[in-house]
């Protein structure tokens, strides 16, 4: 995918894609699964540093707003913890198009640790 973690720390990731050719729809946007793709990765990067060594953050249900298109270019998606508990853990996630600071999308994730 060539996806980048360019910050991290416990409850928050960012994480960017340079959406090229490869990431394009046939109407020359960004294909949903791709942006899709970023936020799950973001998500489970803001939860790495409050697992466990033995755990690792699993998808439970993720539901996406797509905004506007994405274009080719850089896709930023931040991604805060919202609420953690001892089985699941809520985060919150938005994309936004670098080049014009547009919001791309809006997330809402749940997820579970398993080891």
């Amino acid at each position: 995918m060539g996806l980048e973690l360019t910050e991290a720390e416990e409850g928050r990731a960012v994480v960017e894609l340079r959406a090229g050719d490869r990431h394009l729809n046939p109407g020359g946007t960004v294909h949903g699964g791709a942006v899709s793709t970023l936020i799950d990765v973001a998500m489970a990067e803001a939860l790495n540093p409050m697992t466990g060594e033995d755990e690792r953050p699993v998808t439970i249900e993720i539901k996406v707003n797509y905004l506007e298109p994405g274009n080719p270019g850089t896709l930023s998606c931040t991604a805060k913890v919202r609420k953690g508990g001892k089985r699941i853990t809520i985060v919150e996630a938005e994309v936004t198009q670098r080049e014009s600071d547009e919001v791309v999308a809006l997330a809402t994730g749940t997820y579970t640790r398993v080891s």
